[in-house]
């Protein structure tokens, strides 16, 4: 099945976002995964001001100016879906979020995608079920996009896999490994969108959260 239309998915969070004091009220928004919604840049640094989920509350408090948003980071760098599907209640659904960003692609390929497939049902179900909308992110791309080894090819299966997980239960999609390849495909140098072997550079980041802030359409 397609995944939503843009411009409809999110309406009800948007209308929220562009109340006025005092109709308004905080926003909360989980970007949960591994070391890239976490900032980490040439590892250990970490540079959580030009990682995406800072990037995308900047978007948004430009957008929605009347707005109080939270934007919280339960990300762990090292970590795969796994992990994260059993601490999803504990550490994201506690905040109560009106929306969920899932972010383990790159790692899970220490998964088989059965595996990294399961854990991903377990937190967009538990989201759905009460009735918070979530947004998947493909992963981003690493080096081994240069040799097209089995490491790549494993990439793409698990970015396909998310593509379908997002149509067969018609959440958003924030499609980063295609905004890498367009942009790669584009201006031809992978280099300039990573800061590390595997992690995303500024521009990188910035290519993320246009995917993501697209679901977010002005009022």
């Amino acid at each position: 099945m397609p995944i939503p239309q843009k411009h409809q998915y999110l309406a009800p969070l948007c209308d929220a976002l562009a109340r006025r004091w005092p109709d308004n009220r905080a926003v909360s928004l989980v970007c949960h995964g591994h070391s890239v919604p976490a900032g980490y840049a040439c590892t250990p640094f970490v540079d959580s001001f030009h990682a995406y989920p800072h990037l995308m509350y900047r978007t948004l408090s430009q957008r929605f100016p009347y707005a109080v948003i939270n934007v919280i980071v339960t990300a762990v760098g090292g970590e795969a879906s796994d992990r994260g599907a059993a601490r999803f209640e504990a550490d994201v659904l506690c905040h109560k979020p009106d929306l969920v960003t899932i972010d383990y692609g790159l790692n899970d390929r220490g998964l088989t995608l059965e595996q990294a497939e399961n854990a991903w049902r377990e937190m967009i179900e538990k989201s759905l079920d009460r009735r918070i909308p979530v947004i998947l992110l493909t992963p981003s791309w690493d080096q081994s996009w240069f040799s097209q080894s089995d490491e790549w090819h494993a990439l793409e299966k698990h970015a396909q896999q998310i593509r379908r997980l997002a149509g067969e239960y018609q959440v958003g999609l924030a499609d980063s490994f295609a905004a890498f390849e367009h942009e790669v495909n584009e201006h031809g140098n992978l280099l300039n969108l990573l800061s590390h072997w595997n992690h995303p550079s500024p521009l990188g980041h910035a290519l993320i959260s246009g995917e993501l802030t697209a679901w977010f359409p002005a009022r």
